[in-house]
């Protein structure tokens, strides 16, 4: 196991970290870390807007950089090798931060070692869970993606189900635009939501009871935006009740893929920006004691976009030999699992 420095900045979070791969706990394992967001610079906008993202993180990145080394008191020199998110994502980010760390490889003489951004989400609760073993299933959840996978190990993943649409965050961000709540969307709905009635607002469940494990929000997403315009409904009773509609959904789904996932699963382990979401958390143990497994979710500021699980995936593939050439190419689009049958509607986001 390793010393990585991990980079990532693929969305609208600039960030880096230093990650031991010897510590025998969460708190040894992530040396230092610092993470600069761009709330602000897109509130204005109501979500991300690319070009100011991207040039964010060139002002941002290079002195923090060198800020999380001094925090770990290292050179560059000091570490083992720089891992980097390679893609997906804003494409204009990633190639910030993974230029940079070829810059930074090449000028210390180590290897590069480009991580898929969604292996970073799947792999993030071994960082804060050393007992957590492979093959286990995991509920990745996200603004960008909504999908379920087996992970049998690094670079091993089987797809069962994706969004057929759009995904979960997605569908949080834009109730929060259509309730007028800002951004960030997902955490502002899930505080609103506490102040509601779940049952107040008859909304659908899209594909619950179908029998596959795919996801669909699209129009749950236009019932919110229905039931707002009717104008007889409370906003904190649209939030609870999309909320609830939404974790019904995606509690069917995973019940489902439970049901086909290969056997000898370890836990369901959730991940991504979504599974900081405490009602999902509830929700979620229940359907795996129901299947007696453990519910494994990092802690909530591992689930939102960080350099920390970029730098975790740089050490688990690392230690496997995996490293990759200077030239490697940023990808707007990368799936985990690549030989995946396509889906119907818009599973290319998948």
């Amino acid at each position: 196991m390793a010393l990585i420095l991990g980079i990532e900045s693929s969305c609208d979070e600039t960030a880096a970290a230093v990650i031991d791969g010897n510590g025998a706990t969460l708190a040894t394992r992530i040396v230092a870390q610092r993470i600069a967001s761009q709330d602000e610079a897109h509130r204005p906008y109501g979500g991300v807007v690319p070009e100011i993202a991207a040039r964010a993180h060139v002002e941002v990145l290079g002195p923090m950089v060198e800020a999380v080394l001094a925090d770990a008191g290292l050179a560059l020199g000091d570490v083992d090798a720089i891992a980097a998110t390679a893609g997906p994502g804003l494409i204009g980010g990633v190639m910030v931060g993974l230029v940079t760390a070829k810059a930074l490889a090449m000028a210390a003489d180590k290897p590069l070692v480009a991580v898929n951004h969604l292996e970073g989400h799947a792999l993030s609760p071994r960082l804060a869970d050393p007992s957590l073993c492979y093959p286990y299933l995991l509920l990745l959840v996200s603004g960008g993606h909504c999908q379920i996978l087996e992970v049998a190990g690094v670079g091993q993943y089987r797809r069962l189900a994706t969004t057929i649409d759009d995904a979960l965050g997605e569908a949080f961000d834009k109730t929060a635009k259509i309730l007028g709540l800002g951004y960030p969307g997902g955490p502002a709905v899930e505080r609103l939501a506490r102040e509601g009635n779940p049952k107040a607002v008859p909304l659908p469940r899209p594909l619950v009871g179908s029998g596959e494990p795919h996801f669909s929000f699209a129009g749950l997403k236009s019932a919110v935006m229905r039931a707002k315009d009717a104008g007889v409904h409370a906003d904190a009773d649209i939030a609870a009740s999309f909320q609830q509609a939404a974790l019904d959904c995606v509690v069917d789904r995973t019940r489902i893929a439970l049901s086909v996932a290969a056997p000898g699963m370890t836990a369901l382990v959730v991940a991504g920006g979504v599974a900081a979401n405490a009602a999902l958390r509830g929700a979620l143990v229940a359907l795996a004691a129901d299947h007696g497994l453990p519910l494994v979710a990092p802690p909530p500021k591992l689930c939102t976009d960080n350099a920390a699980m970029i730098g975790w995936a740089g050490v688990e593939r690392f230690a496997l030999g995996y490293t990759d050439p200077l030239d490697v190419a940023a990808r707007p689009r990368w799936p985990l699992d690549e030989n995946a049958a396509p889906v119907r509607g818009a599973g290319v986001k998948a």
